[in-house]
């Protein structure tokens, strides 16, 4: 078991999740795959994970605190967004990723992808 991971659902009902780099990658390659597809959005979001040193500074260089994949207008249609936008973070030598899935991703099917590679997980709801 990798630990416990919080899962965050705030008032617009998008889902947040913070882990190390690697981990967070891992959880969109298996989300994706239980999804059954592989939306542009979350190809960027690997994408900015793996390159995350170009992409942080590039982040701090424009005072952005998220960065928003682009998203394909089939993938609007369609419904199959995966990745709303992400928050890339350091501290000390440690790297952090906060994904914030897209409000159509089913919440159990984040559930699932995180206990599928290994978490055990709370899910905290922002309420007013």
């Amino acid at each position: 078991m990798a630990g416990k991971i919080r899962v965050e659902v705030d008032l617009g009902r998008y889902i947040n999740v913070r882990l190390e780099a690697q981990e967070a990658e891992r959880l969109i390659r298996e989300l994706t795959r239980m999804l059954g597809y592989e939306s542009q959005d979350a190809s960027e979001a690997l994408r900015y994970i793996r390159n995350f040193d170009v992409f942080y500074d590039a982040m701090k260089k424009r005072f952005k605190d998220h960065l928003a994949p682009p998203k394909s207008i089939n993938d609007m249609i369609l419904g199959t967004v995966v990745v709303d936008s992400v928050k890339l973070e350091k501290e000390g030598d440690r790297r952090f990723v906060t994904i914030v899935f897209d409000r159509r991703v089913p919440l159990e099917k984040v559930r699932e992808a995180l206990e599928r590679i290994g978490y055990e997980v709370e899910v905290v709801r922002r309420e007013m």
